[in-house]
């Protein structure tokens, strides 16, 4: 069995990236090799990081239980999809903090990057913004990232993809695409972990 997490990376009440993330809900469900979980950062409210260790160094000794359970939920995974969308042309403060606490938790396992906008970039710089961050947590970054260009009008609330809207066939195309590669390398990785 192979575990792929796919993290909603906004706090936003009302989201285009939550519109998205219900589309992914009903487009992969379940199969009998692949689980996935499905993690919302609005439930996960993290205070702001304030512990004296360094995660990457040594783990987190006294975890909220919030973060306890942000952190045992990457644990569990073999893979991962980071959606987000771009703040002043980086990804959003929330992310960026939950992050912060990871260590080990994905430590050399794949990790596909989706990013939007309202705007005809995609989120290009929330994009090219994470791969540093999560190079630095030493997971593997898939080479090229998703990006949903002005896709407002291409995703409903219900979590369906307007087909008469431009772009719907590619984000469709795209997004399973990218599912199948994170797939991919989460079960080859799994089965042939690195050892130093």
């Amino acid at each position: 069995m192979t575990n792929i997490a796919l993290i909603l990376g906004t706090t936003r009440s009302s989201s285009l990236g939550a519109q998205i993330f219900s589309y992914l809900k009903h487009q992969f469900p379940n199969t009998a090799d692949v689980t996935y979980t499905w993690l919302d950062l609005r439930d996960y409210p993290l205070p702001f990081y304030d512990h004296p260790e360094t995660p990457l160094d040594r783990p987190i000794s006294q975890p909220t239980a919030t973060e306890k359970a942000w952190l045992d939920q990457l644990a569990a995974q073999d893979g991962y999809v980071i959606l987000s969308p771009e703040y002043d042309h980086a990804i959003p403060g929330g992310l960026k903090n939950a992050l912060d606490l990871v260590g080990a938790q994905v430590d050399h396992k794949p990790v596909q990057v989706v990013t939007y906008s309202h705007y005809s970039d995609g989120g290009m710089l929330a994009a090219a913004s994470v791969v540093p961050i999560l190079q630095m947590l030493k997971m593997f970054v898939l080479p090229t990232p998703v990006l949903l260009w002005n896709a407002d009008q291409n995703f409903t609330a219900e979590g369906t993809l307007r087909p008469d809207v431009a772009n719907s066939d590619h984000f469709a195309q795209r997004l399973r695409a990218a599912l199948d590669e994170v797939t991919f390398y989460s079960r080859l990785l799994k089965a042939h972990p690195y050892h130093a």
